[in-house]
C-alpha cells in the first residue's frame, strides 16, 4: 500500500502547538506516514528534534532566509555545533530551511547570500542535502549551488520557470508541490506539475503556510467572521489528488512515486519510513 511523505510540514509552528499530537495523529490516519520538519533558526532547532523522535518523523536544521534579519553571525557557528552534535541522529535528514527570499521587503541581500553560501558550506562538510526556500530568487539559488558543488535536496514550494526547473533537476535536485497548485489561477505552476518527469516531484504541505484553495478564505470573508481554515500535514493525500487528477494518472501511484522520490532526494530517511 502506497503512503504520502509530507517533505516540508512546521510542525512546531504556533498555530499547531494547542493540539499537535492529535494533528499529527490525523495526518497518519490519512496516509501521510512521515514528515520532514526544518527548522527556521537557532530558537526552534531543540524543537523540530524533538517532535520528530515524538511522532517519528525526520528534521533539518538551519537558518531561514527571512530569519537573516535577526539571527546572529555567531548562528552559523552554532549551527556547526548542531550538526556535528546530532550528525549520528538518524532523524537529522537534511541543513534546512535555508535560501534567498527576494519577495519580503526589507531583507538585506547581501547578509541573505551570506548565510545561504556559509549553509551550503556547512551542508557539504556534513554530507547532507540541503532543504532550498526558492521565493524569487531561483537563479541565484542555482548560482550558489553551482560555486559549491556537490550539494543536493529539495527546492521547496517550487514556482519558477520550466528552465528553472530543469536547472534544479540537473544538480540532482527534487522539487516540492503543495497547497499553491490547488488554485486555478496557479497556472505556470499547474503546468510546472503537469509537464515535468514525474521522477522530480515530491509532496509538501508547508503547514501551517500555504492552505489549499478549500481552506483559504479572502479578507472580506474573514472580516465577516468565516475563519481562515487550518493548514496541517493531513491535507496531503487531497493535495495529491489535485496533481494526480493534473497528471491523468492514479493517486496511489503518484503517492508511490513522490515517496521513492523524497527517499532519493533524502537518503537518510528511508530506514525511517515503514
Amino acid at each position: 500500500m502506497s503512503f504520502w511523505i509530507d517533505t516540508h510540514c512546521h510542525l512546531d509552528a504556533p498555530e499547531l502547538a494547542p493540539d499537535v499530537d492529535a494533528v499529527r495523529a490525523q495526518a497518519r490516519a490519512a496516509g501521510v506516514a512521515h514528515c520532514v520538519l526544518p527548522a527556521v533558526q537557532r530558537s526552534n532547532w531543540d524543537d523540530v528534534r524533538r517532535l520528530a523522535h515524538q511522532h517519528g518523523d525526520s528534521y533539518a536544521l538551519g537558518i531561514h532566509p527571512l530569519c537573516t534579519a535577526t539571527a546572529a553571525d555567531e548562528d552559523l557557528a552554532h549551527l556547526a555545533q548542531a550538526l556535528a552534535q546530532h550528525h549520528d541522529d538518524p532523524r537529522l535528514v537534511a541543513v534546512g530551511e535555508i535560501g534567498l527570499d527576494y519577495f519580503v521587503p526589507g531583507l538585506d541581500p547581501d547578509r541573505q547570500a551570506h548565510f545561504y553560501r556559509e549553509q551550503l558550506r556547512l551542508a557539504r562538510r556534513f554530507g547532507l542535502p540541503v532543504i532550498l526556500h526558492v521565493r524569487r530568487s531561483a537563479d541565484k539559488l542555482l548560482k550558489g549551488l553551482r560555486e559549491v558543488p556537490g550539494l543536493s535536496g529539495i527546492a521547496h514550494a517550487f514556482n519558477g520557470s520550466v528552465q528553472q526547473a530543469q536547472a534544479f533537476v540537473d544538480l540532482g535536485f527534487k522539487l516540492g508541490f503543495g497547497g499553491a497548485i490547488t488554485y486555478d489561477r496557479a497556472l505556470q505552476l499547474r503546468r510546472l506539475a503537469t509537464e515535468l518527469p514525474l521522477g522530480c516531484l515530491v509532496m509538501e504541505t508547508d503547514s501551517p503556510d500555504i492552505p489549499p484553495h478549500w481552506l483559504y478564505t479572502t479578507a472580506a470573508e474573514r472580516e465577516a467572521g468565516r475563519p481562515q481554515g487550518r493548514n496541517t500535514p493531513g491535507e496531503l493525500p487531497r493535495i495529491g489528488e489535485v496533481v494526480a487528477g493534473l497528471r491523468g494518472m492514479p493517486v496511489q501511484a503518484l503517492a508511490a512515486a513522490s515517496t521513492a522520490n523524497a527517499m532519493a532526494a533524502l537518503p537518510r530517511m528511508a530506514p525511517l519510513l515503514p
